[in-house]
């Protein structure tokens, strides 16, 4: 689809757009391993966040599995996408960014690779310099409106899962949050690993998690068994270094606070 899309002269922002479409819900094979890998982190009813919901193949599994759903996209070009593609009634779409406080960003946007798009000056300058990122040009800016994670707690309900994926950002995301909750999963980049550990930190000041990861887009824990904090650091650090993957941290609160 996209070789086809290149030689009719398709523009780069609508190139990105349908890249993104076939990488990530051109697969229907793979819908019903997300779904039952989903459905055994939570149920139905449960209210699940997708912060970064690109074209919103992770919010339509959670709504599949009777999830209620908030999508938070604020790229322009992929959250006029949801808007048209999402059903309302199940799937509700925020276009705001999530970050440390409420107000203002930018956001640098590649239009051939939008899914890379990111707020984060520091890891888009960091992974420039990654094979995996070579052929990508950050080519635009929008500004974006910021708000936080205890804020849309306030407005929405605490999730029982929240899902991050905002290239670099996920820190500042989970700066937001003041309190645990029950199922958190982050991106984490190889090029930035040191990234992925201020936010295991940041949800360990939290309270009392336990950890383990996915590889890519597989629909299985890569370890049989959730970890404490410094032993998972040490295995994710391993498993970074042997095949370069970028993949998903998974966060499970063993207990709430009193």
């Amino acid at each position: 689809m996209t070789r086809l899309l290149e030689r009719v002269g398709v523009d780069a922002a609508t190139l990105g757009l349908w890249r993104s479409i076939v990488v990530y819900n051109g697969q229907p094979w793979r819908r019903r391993g997300l779904d039952r890998f989903l459905a055994a982190l939570i149920g139905p009813g449960d209210l699940a966040f997708d912060i970064g919901a690109h074209v919103g193949s992770r919010s339509r599994a959670l709504a599949r599995i009777g999830a209620r759903v908030v999508a938070f996209e604020p790229q322009p070009l992929f959250a006029d996408y949801l808007a048209r593609r999402l059903d309302p009634s199940r799937i509700r779409l925020d276009r705001r960014a999530v970050g440390r406080e409420p107000g203002e960003a930018t956001l640098a946007i590649s239009a051939r690779h939008p899914t890379v798009s990111t707020l984060s000056n520091d890891w888009r300058n960091r992974v420039a310099a990654d094979e995996g990122f070579r052929r990508v040009e950050w080519d635009a800016r929008v500004s974006v409106e910021v708000t936080t994670l205890d804020a849309l707690i306030e407005e929405y309900g605490e999730p029982a899962f929240c899902k991050i994926d905002v290239e670099g950002h996920e820190g500042e995301v989970l700066a937001g949050l003041s309190r645990p909750l029950r199922w958190v999963a982050f991106e984490y980049t190889p090029a930035t690993l040191d990234l992925a550990g201020e936010c295991l930190d940041r949800l360990a000041s939290l309270g009392p998690y336990e950890f383990n990861f996915v590889i890519g887009e597989e629909a299985a824990f890569r370890i049989p068994s959730f970890l404490p904090l410094e032993a998972f650091r040490e295995r994710l650090a391993e498993e970074a270094d042997r095949n370069r993957r970028s993949g998903d941290v998974y966060a499970r609160l063993m207990e709430r606070p009193a």
